[in-house]
C-alpha cells in the first residue's frame, strides 16, 4: 500500500528526503491544481491527500491535530506534491473556519477540490444518545461540511472558473439503524446536502460528489464514542470494533484512489465498499424492507466481520 511505500521511502531518505515527480495516475487532471482536505491527519482523509500529491496537486491538510496535519502534509511533498501545507483547525468551529477560507484565498489561491472528509463516530441507541452527542456528532459530520461548502464552495463560485467539491458520507447513509441513529442521520444529511448542492452547482460547472466508503480500516474505531457505556465498557467496544475492521481490512487508499475518479468522471454518489453499494441498491429497490433488520442490514448476513459489527452494535461505518 501506499502508506508503506511511503515508510520506507522516509527511511531510506532520512538525511536528503528530496521530492519525488508526481507519477499519480490522475497527472494530467490534478498537476499545480489546489486541494483541500479536511481530516488528512489520519486514515482516508490522509490517503487522500497522498493521493492528490501523487498526481501532483498543491495539496493542503487541514486536521484539528496540527501535528498529523503537519505530518501528512510532509509526506505529501515527498510523493509528488508540487507543495504542500498544514493547516489547523475544528471544522465545526465556524470562525475558524472563515479564519481557514480567508487565509487560503490569500496565501495559497482559490480551491480547484475541496474533501470536506472530517467526521466522527457515535453508537448508541437513541434514548441512551444525549442531547450533547448529537451537538457534538452534528457540528462535525454535517456542519463541518456545511462549513466547508459554503466557505470554499462560494470562492470557487465567485472566481467562475469550476471546481469540484468531494463531501464524504457514508454508507450509514443509506440504511436505517437501531444502534446508530446520531450517525446515520449526519450522514444522510451530508447525502442530501451534497445532491442538493450539485443541482444548485451544475450551471457554474463545480461538482459535487458524495462519497460512501462503508467499512474501512481507519482510527475512527479508536475515536468513536459509545453512548450509553461507561469507560470501561467503551474501551472494551472500541477495541472489539478496532480488531473487527482489523479483519475486514479494506485500505483507505482504495476509498482515495474513488475519491479521484469520482472527480474525474464528476460522479454524483460513489458508494466505495462492497457494502457500501449493497446498501444503497437496497435501500432504492427494497426501501419498505429496511426496518425490520433493527440495527443489521441484508448484506451482513454473509459471516463476515462486517455481519459481527452490524449486529453488534459496533459500526461507525466510514
Amino acid at each position: 500500500m501506499l502508506s508503506d511505500w511511503i515508510a520506507e521511502f522516509v527511511t531510506a531518505v532520512e538525511g536528503g528526503r528530496p521530492q519525488v515527480a508526481a507519477s499519480g495516475r490522475y497527472a494530467d487532471r490534478f498537476g499545480g491544481r489546489l486541494v483541500l482536505v479536511t481530516g488528512a491527519g489520519s486514515g482516508i482523509g490522509r490517503a487522500t491527500a497522498f493521493a492528490f500529491a501523487e498526481a501532483g496537486a498543491r495539496v493542503i491538510a487541514v486536521d484539528r491535530d496540527g501535528e498529523a496535519a503537519a505530518r501528512t502534509a510532509e509526506l505529501s511533498r515527498l510523493v509528488g506534491a508540487r507543495d504542500a501545507w498544514a493547516e489547523t483547525a475544528d471544522v465545526s468551529d465556524e470562525q475558524a473556519m472563515e479564519k481557514l477560507a480567508a487565509k487560503v484565498a490569500a496565501e495559497y489561491g482559490v480551491v480547484d477540490v475541496l474533501v470536506n472528509n472530517a467526521g466522527i463516530g457515535l453508537s448508541g441507541s437513541f434514548f441512551d444518545t444525549t442531547p450533547e452527542d448529537w451537538r457534538k456528532v452534528l457540528d462535525v459530520n454535517l456542519w463541518g461540511v456545511i462549513h466547508g461548502c459554503r466557505l470554499f464552495g462560494r470562492q470557487m463560485a465567485e472566481r467562475g472558473q469550476g471546481g469540484h467539491i468531494v463531501n464524504t458520507a457514508s454508507a450509514a447513509a443509506f440504511q436505517p439503524s437501531r444502534v446508530l441513529p446520531a450517525y446515520s442521520t449526519s450522514k444522510a444529511a451530508v447525502l442530501m446536502l451534497s445532491e442538493c448542492l450539485r443541482a444548485e452547482l451544475a450551471g457554474q460547472g463545480i461538482g459535487v460528489t458524495a462519497v460512501c466508503p462503508g467499512l474501512v480500516n481507519t482510527n475512527i474505531t479508536a475515536t468513536a464514542r459509545f453512548a450509553g457505556a461507561d469507560a470501561e465498557e467503551e474501551q472494551r467496544r472500541r477495541q472489539r470494533t478496532t480488531r473487527l475492521y482489523g479483519m475486514r481490512n479494506y485500505p483507505p487508499e482504495k476509498v482515495a484512489d474513488a475519491i479521484l475518479e469520482a472527480v474525474v468522471r464528476n460522479r454524483a454518489v460513489v458508494p466505495v465498499t462492497p457494502e457500501a453499494r449493497g446498501a444503497r441498491l437496497a435501500s432504492r429497490f427494497l426501501p419498505g424492507r429496511c426496518g425490520p433488520w433493527h440495527g443489521w442490514s441484508p448484506w451482513c448476513d454473509t459471516g463476515t466481520a462486517s455481519a459481527v459489527l452490524h449486529r453488534s452494535g459496533q459500526v461507525p461505518c466510514g
